[in-house]
């Protein structure tokens, strides 16, 4: 049997701990870099089984760059790791390291899928253009209402927003000079912005995932690509109902002995993509039409408006009482569809979620 290694990544240092038949065989640090943590564990370890660390923020980093040196690297959930290492008296380094090579050694750990390259770039992507249309937004307010100078211009878009806020400007040259900076700050950001959705617009429609999932009614460029991102592969899930629970829209569960009861959704999955499909499921519920293609022609009834009180507790409500039924579009030689039904919104947007991880749609998109 070869060795099991232990690593507590930080951004800084990296504890490695190395373990044999039971038995520590070396332990040490080294700083946090793939190319020198290799040459640690080459030397110390000649025959690694298992080198384990969990997820964080270096962990995709490392997981390919160690992978690439052929090293068996596994990265495990955190969670479950960390009910594991809190049974130390003390927590330092060390200790977690040495946990974590106990746990590679018993095979006592939940593995957590890394995602690839393309999928990081495409989710990059949206996080700098979600972070981009923030900043953006807040410099328009900014720019827009300034009470202490009693300066509010009227709403606009673009060139004639700018032409306002120019215009209110005109005799005051002090105002102006740092109204205007924010001005020329928010104009570089909206070109910025723009030219990421091009580019996602672009890869939207060179791939036939997004094209597909575009077909639902209430599924824009925004969710098809972020919802590809986040699946990345359907071979990764076993059973589509898995894709659902994965995404976190899936309620919780407590049983204990005679108490069961179901909760809130677990929303464990991707904040961004689960906002999303919110959306998706308000805009289905709201605004598709009976005669929209993939809807059924009893819609569900209209939802009471979000301003008014507890509006999002009735369109949660509503959403998981309501049936509302779409049909996935098929673009191939095949003749009809797949009709996606279910009883509520919320488990209708993940029938058509997971149905992206169904073999009849994988096999579509070949």
């Amino acid at each position: 049997m070869g060795e099991y290694i232990g690593l507590d990544v930080s951004m800084k240092e990296t504890a490695i701990f190395i373990r044999h038949d039971g038995k520590r065989i070396w332990r040490g640090k080294c700083p946090s870099d793939p190319k020198l943590l290799v040459a640690a564990i080459r030397k110390h370890s000649p025959a690694p089984q298992r080198v384990v660390f969990e997820m964080e923020p270096l962990s995709v980093w490392f997981f390919h760059a160690l992978t690439s040196e052929e090293l068996p690297a596994i990265c495990i959930d955190a969670r479950h790791a960390k009910a594991a290492l809190d049974m130390a008296p003390n927590k330092i380094d060390a200790n977690d390291a040495d946990g974590l090579a106990h746990l590679a050694e018993v095979g006592f750990f939940r593995e957590v899928r890394v995602k690839g390259y393309d999928s990081m770039l495409v989710r990059t992507l949206i996080g700098v253009r979600i972070k981009l249309t923030r900043m953006t937004t807040d410099l328009y307010s900014q720019i827009r209402v300034d009470e202490d100078f009693r300066l509010l211009a009227p709403p606009g878009k673009g060139g004639k927003f700018e032409d306002n806020v120019r215009r209110l400007l005109i005799g005051e040259k002090e105002l102006a000079c740092i109204i205007l900076s924010l001005l020329e700050v928010w104009r570089s950001l909206r070109v910025r912005a723009a030219d990421l959705s091009l580019q996602r617009i672009t890869s939207a429609r060179q791939s036939k995932a997004c094209q597909l999932l575009m077909s639902i009614p209430g599924v824009g460029m925004v969710m098809a690509t972020s919802f590809e991102a986040a699946i990345e592969d359907p071979a990764n899930f076993t059973k589509s109902r898995s894709a659902g629970a994965w995404l976190g829209l899936t309620t919780r569960r407590y049983q204990s002995g005679e108490v069961d009861y179901d909760g809130h959704i677990s929303r464990r999955g991707a904040p961004h993509v689960c906002t999303l499909i919110y959306e998706a499921a308000t805009v289905i519920l709201t605004r598709v039409s009976a005669a929209a293609p993939g809807c059924r022609r009893n819609r569900a009834r209209p939802l009471p408006q979000a301003e008014t009180q507890h509006g999002r507790s009735a369109l949660c409500r509503s959403a998981r009482q309501k049936a509302c039924a779409r049909r996935l579009r098929r673009h191939s030689q095949q003749d009809g569809a797949d009709r996606m039904g279910g009883h509520g919104a919320w488990r209708c947007l993940r029938t058509w979620a997971c149905a992206y991880a169904s073999g009849s749609i994988v096999q579509e998109l070949g």
